[in-house]
């Protein structure tokens, strides 16, 4: 594999285009609810508990059952499996068995031959609840000790010690929100029934194998039983991870009994009202610094509200505590977390896994040191990085890698950072009412699953004998170009162009027992599962060759479509046809598993993480003092892909993940109220970014020295997650415009996300 741009004449570190970008313009990328529709199709539509916690003392569905159009109800009674769909803690029933424990909670089904006439149906339940003491708030559950998993703790040394001789100590807290997914494509499956009891399923997942598994079990199968494919998704963020196994499931059921094809397609309302969000936190810190800003000693105290089950929140919340550091050297200190359960929707994965919560508070702490010193809060930050000597991050992996002061230097220079915030202050000096800001905030995200086991991925190549070549692999596509990615690594292995290969749907009868598209390890698991089997088949076309012609195996080279054996030049398509008619092997599985990883959880030490992704991010934002409104009207960014395998594909993420990120931290605000039932369950109550929301001025670089020390696919770094978390300089942006209402020397109180009405109130704090 080469490591030099310069050596490389094939496809990969090329800016092609995502393979589908023409379909998804044209509207002829087909997904689930675009698949033809059999006229025996049954649509189901799914009751919700209306109590967030509650006993159901009857249900009397025989109204239901008589309705028009209704071919059948399930409910638990009617699973013949096992009643869980839980991603590995046993405790997410499919349908509720007496107890309902949020709003939202699926009681039973309804398979109609419409939707509409399935949805009138449902309301004609009887169901009588005897409503029970409800846990909505972090600080209910916190009062009532309500947790999913104890208290976890991590670190090093002595914080307390370090705290009480610290020349200066500051205490503060804030709360950060949660976020919905609003992927464009809701949770949708098509279940089909095969034969012997065997079902197909269309499921919108970012986790087939996991979605398979569940729904074998939920039927009582064996999971060969179960083929579940997915061609593209419409956005999954994470929310597409363990929840789409609900609903395939529950097609499934439909198409089992009845023998007839079953599709479950949730409108908006009731997909944010039944899915989980990115998990919201309570976070509070003591911190002991120097002079010159330097932490000594750190405490940090972290709260999130789980929902009703375990769902990924303990993984999600370790992940918080794993990029509660972001850049910077902690020196002595403890982070505790608090995973608490509470009757709302079960929280769940969401771009970042945690580390977006993680990373926000310890950059509201740097931003807090640098305004009781009177710093520029980027002097703080530079002087806080892990460095020589200042090396290990509070869960024992040594940072090897870091070039997070490189990336803010090299950012600070191309932005013209320091005579911008000079300007800004002379602005604000002018101006009573409106109010600059700005703030440079970098990012380190470790990449790799915590859960270990998780590290793996499968493929599968067949080159056909007129040289097409088939490729399948367990990774999912959902907008995000991975499918084009590998195949780029496919035709670099084979020297052929990308336009060779066929990029298939990924399948269960394909590749088996995969991990979920998630942890921003898509391409490196993948990508290096399907160079794999791609080094198999060109190994054999390569003896093949050399036996033919008569000459070592290193005199066989392939390049730009052609194989050059001794003085002989084949077109790649002579050769493999000429091997398959020598009955030379032409299909290959591929499997890869990530190096050097390892993490003793009960400890909370080891290294989850094979390396680590940095970028860098300065933000410039304007602020109304008398509404609380806002712009954001500049954003320069530095990011680091390493070795990028396409960095139109790679540019692409990192605006994306940004614009997210922002929405996550400004607009997005997600209000449950007393009784547990979400307000903002549409796009008129929730606010995701809209076009006029993106920076006037977006400038985005990849770090041009990029290159990953790990041996990953071709020296690429992941780019999935990190770029979300750069958003952090627009809330700090925002923060930094409300400080200069008091002259910047008090740190304001803002929560997560500042929308107008939160900067209001901080503005006003200030005021007095």
């Amino acid at each position: 594999m080469s490591d030099t741009l310069s050596d490389i004449k094939g496809a990969v570190h090329k800016e092609l285009r995502h393979d589908s970008a023409h379909k998804h313009v044209s509207g002829e990328a087909r997904y689930i609810d675009d698949l033809p529709e059999p006229k025996d199709l049954l649509h189901l539509y799914v009751a919700m508990s209306k109590k967030a916690h509650a006993r159901i003392t009857a249900m009397d569905l025989s109204a239901v059952k008589a309705a028009k159009g209704v071919v059948c109800v399930i409910s638990a009674e009617d699973i013949p499996g096992h009643n869980d769909v839980s991603a590995f803690a046993g405790d997410d029933p499919l349908f509720a068995e007496g107890l309902v424990e949020y709003v939202g909670q699926p009681i039973f089904a309804v398979a109609a031959t419409s939707v509409d006439l399935a949805r009138a149906a449902a309301k004609l339940a009887d169901v009588t609840y005897e409503e029970l003491p409800a846990l909505i708030t972090i600080d209910d559950a916190l009062e009532a000790e309500s947790a999913i998993e104890p208290m976890q703790t991590m670190g090093q040394g002595d914080a307390a010690a370090a705290l009480g001789s610290a020349p200066h100590r500051l205490q503060g807290s804030f709360r950060i929100g949660g976020q919905d997914h609003f992927y464009l494509e809701g949770q949708i499956a098509y279940a089909t029934p095969q034969e012997d009891g065997d079902v197909h399923v269309f499921s919108s997942t970012q986790h087939p194998s996991e979605v398979q598994h569940l729904v074998a079990q939920v039927l009582g199968r064996p999971t060969n039983a179960v083929t579940v494919e997915v061609r593209r998704m419409g956005g999954g963020f994470g929310g597409k991870e363990t929840h789409p196994a609900m609903f395939a499931a529950m097609a499934s059921l439909v198409a089992v009994k009845t023998g007839r094809p079953a599709k479950l397609r949730l409108d908006r309302d009731d997909d944010m009202v039944m899915t989980g969000k990115r998990h919201d936190f309570k976070y509070g810190y003591d911190v002991g610094f120097d002079d010159d800003g330097n932490i000594l000693g750190i405490e940090i105290e972290m709260a999130s509200r789980c929902g009703r089950s375990t769902d990924l929140s303990p993984a999600i919340n370790d992940r918080a505590m794993f990029h509660a550091d972001n850049c910077y050297f902690l020196g002595d200190s403890t982070i505790r977390s608090h995973r608490l359960k509470t009757h709302t929707v079960s929280n769940t994965a969401f771009r970042g896994f945690g580390g977006p919560q993680g990373m926000i508070g310890i950059e509201y702490v740097i931003d807090d040191i640098a305004r009781a010193l009177g710093k520029d809060p980027t002097e703080v930050r530079l002087a806080n990085l892990y460095g020589e000597g200042r090396d290990i991050t509070p869960y024992g992996m040594t940072v090897e890698d870091n070039i997070a002061g490189e990336l803010i230097t090299e950012l600070a220079e191309s932005a013209d950072y320091k005579a911008r915030r000079t300007a800004i202050r002379e602005f604000n000096a002018a101006s009573p009412v409106l109010k600059k800001g700005m703030a440079l905030t970098p990012v380190k995200f470790g990449i790799s699953f915590t859960t270990t086991h998780l590290n793996q991925a499968g493929a599968l190549v067949h080159v056909y004998a007129d040289g097409s070549v088939h490729l399948n692999h367990g990774g999912t596509e959902m907008g995000q170009g991975l499918f084009v990615k590998v195949a780029q690594v496919v035709a670099e292995e084979f020297q052929i162009d990308v336009d060779k290969i066929k990029i298939t749907a990924t399948t269960t009868a394909k590749v088996p027992n995969t991990s979920a598209t998630a942890a921003s390890s898509g391409s490196d698991l993948n990508g290096m599962a399907a160079l794999d089997a791609a080094r198999k088949i060109k190994a054999r076309l390569v003896d093949f060759a050399a036996s033919r012609y008569g000459c070592p195996t290193d005199r066989v080279t392939f390049r730009n479509n052609k194989v050059y054996v001794e003085n002989n030049e084949l077109a790649f398509e002579e050769l493999t046809k000429a091997a398959y008619l020598n009955r030379v092997s032409l299909s290959a599985t591929g499997f890869y598993k990530t190096p050097k990883i390892h993490y003793d959880r009960a400890a909370h030490k080891g290294r989850p993480f094979l390396y680590f992704c940095y970028g860098a991010a300065v933000s410039e934002v304007m602020i109304d003092t008398l509404t609380g409104e806002y712009k954001v009207t500049q954003v320069d960014i530095l990011h680091d892909t390493g070795r990028s395998l396409n960095p139109a594909i790679d540019k692409g993420q990192i605006e994306g993940g940004f614009i997210q990120g922002m929405g996550w931290l400004t607009t997005e605000e997600l209000v449950f109220d007393g009784q547990g039932n979400l307000r903002t369950h549409a796009p008129s109550t929730y606010k995701i970014p809209a076009c006029s929301d993106r920076p006037e001025v977006m400038n985005i670089e990849l770090y041009s020295k990029g290159r990953n020390v790990e041996a990953t696919i071709h020296r690429s770094k992941a780019v999935g997650e990190p770029p979300f978390m750069l958003a952090n300089s627009v809330f700090l942006a925002i923060r930094d415009a409300v400080a200069s209402v008091g002259d910047y020397k008090v740190s304001p109180k803002l929560n997560a996300p500042a929308t107008p009405e939160e900067v209001l109130m901080a503005v006003r704090a200030l005021k007095g």
